[in-house]
């Protein structure tokens, strides 16, 4: 129910007194199930990243990274404001998939090369890329649908798959780069980097 307010009316109006209205509830018996509207919404973004799937370990790290973003991009697409939804939810650690993302992301980061000590920043500046983007992307999409966007901001509307992927792709060549450097700096052979 807590998913189709959200749709329906967006999270500005995602509040427990409504949910509780809706279920024909007290507010105080949801109280009961999330202790606070930060519990809610976390429960809500892990429902909503329900759909997220951990790609196959043995792709290459670059594909898996492109896969996980993809696939989390999808998700949050799925439902009005679902990127603001679960960026705040993320931000207060009430999303237990958005930390398991985290940890695939950190991974890959760390498969690629990147040394220990930024592995978890590197997947964070991803991770914070497909969120920015994604919030952007709807707001785009809610202000064009009510006619508010002039022609020139309309246009950033179209492709915006490509324009994702291009953003990514940077994204990606980057820790390649960072690793590269890393390990010519301290004189390892490494390990290939894919092609995105």
């Amino acid at each position: 129910m807590a998913v189709k307010l959200l749709d329906d009316y967006g999270i500005a109006d995602l509040t427990m007194r409504r949910l509780a209205r809706e279920l024909g509830l007290t507010p105080g018996a949801l109280y009961w199930h999330f202790a606070d509207k930060q519990a809610l919404l976390g429960a809500v973004a892990d429902r909503i990243l329900a759909t997220t799937t951990s790609p196959a370990d043995p792709a290459p790290w670059a594909d898996r990274v492109h896969a996980i973003c993809t696939g989390l991009r999808n998700a949050l697409l799925s439902t009005t404001d679902g990127a603001e939804l679960v960026s705040a939810s993320f931000a207060a650690g009430k999303s237990e998939q958005m930390a398991a993302i985290l940890d695939r992301l950190a991974e890959a980061a760390a498969e690629a090369g990147i040394d220990a000590a930024h592995a978890d920043l590197a997947a964070r500046s991803v991770l914070y890329y497909v969120l920015g983007f994604t919030a952007d992307e709807q707001s785009r999409l809610q202000w064009d649908a009510a006619g508010a966007l002039t022609e020139g901001q309309s246009a950033m509307t179209s492709n915006p798959n490509a324009r994702f992927s291009f953003g990514l792709g940077l994204l990606v060549d980057g820790m390649a780069a960072h690793a590269a450097a890393s390990r010519d700096h301290r004189g390892d052979p490494g390990v290939t980097v894919p092609a995105p």
